[in-house]
């Protein structure tokens, strides 16, 4: 089978999409990422849909020229406002994904009846993706979301894992919208890094879903239907942002270790 060694363009709006990018290298080691955070611009939740479009248009046409094989939204918002947008500018034979639908099929596939619950940032809930794909999939799945903007800004601030976040964790998961579901959607791609936390909270009587391990290997099988796969690394991996911070530099390391490339790109 003939190898591709041409990388996979990641972004997000800041580290968030970094446990994205951390579970594409884990189940595809030979693969060569391009990461782009958009620090400079978070959090996307905060923005209307029409700016997210914006940013996320000029970094796909970034990634594109950088010849990625395939593109990964490793952003909520950015996949429930500009999911249409990135896929009309990528070439036809390039996989586009996002992190809601192989997150709404694995729900899908495990649970028939009960309430789901949403967590996630102020564009994400708005938009009412994950209830309206999940309940057009099984009507007998009630979905309640419920928007918790200071746990994106908290965790880019490296400030989780602590007495203090914990509580903050709490009075969001203790609200009325997310009493008696079957599990918690972490509708948002900076959640895993407080997961412990949410687990916690729950002591295992909830499922938490991180989506993603369920995007990786949803890119993973794109991918193969198209023999887009590597079988050796070429290069290595390379993370551009557009403002430099001390927390992602960090969290980048945190992820792949000392040796990176971490670059500032200033897109207009």
């Amino acid at each position: 089978m003939k190898s591709d060694s041409r990388p996979i363009g990641i972004f997000d709006s800041g580290i968030g999409g970094l446990t994205v990018a951390a579970a594409i290298n884990d189940l595809m080691p030979h693969e060569r990422l391009i990461y782009f955070g958009d620090t400079a611009h978070l959090p996307y939740g905060e923005k209307t849909g029409k700016t997210i479009q914006g940013y996320s248009e000029n970094i796909t046409r970034f990634l594109l020229k950088n010849e990625c094989k395939a593109i990964v939204i490793a952003c909520n918002s950015a996949s429930a406002t500009a999911y249409a947008n990135v896929r009309e500018l990528a070439p036809a034979d390039i996989p586009v994904i996002n992190v809601i639908d192989p997150t709404v099929e694995y729900v899908g596939k495990k649970y028939t009846e009960g309430k789901i619950g949403v967590i996630g940032t102020k564009a994400t809930v708005n938009s009412r993706s994950y209830a309206k794909r999940i309940q057009k999939n099984n009507p007998n799945l009630k979905v309640s979301m419920l928007a918790t903007p200071l746990l994106v800004s908290m965790i880019e601030e490296g400030f989780f894992n602590n007495r203090i976040s914990q509580a903050i964790i709490n009075n969001y998961l203790e609200k009325n919208t997310l009493k008696n579901i079957q599990a918690l959607i972490l509708g948002c791609t900076h959640f895993p890094l407080i997961k412990p936390e949410v687990d916690s909270f729950y002591s295992k009587t909830t499922e938490v879903i991180d989506s993603s391990s369920i995007v990786a290997k949803s890119l993973q099988q794109e991918l193969k239907k198209r023999s887009f796969t590597s079988s050796k690394l070429v290069g290595s991996h390379h993370f551009f942002v557009s403002e430099k911070t001390h927390s992602f530099e960090q969290s980048t390391k945190l992820f792949f270790g000392e040796k990176l490339k971490l670059e500032k790109k200033n897109l207009k």
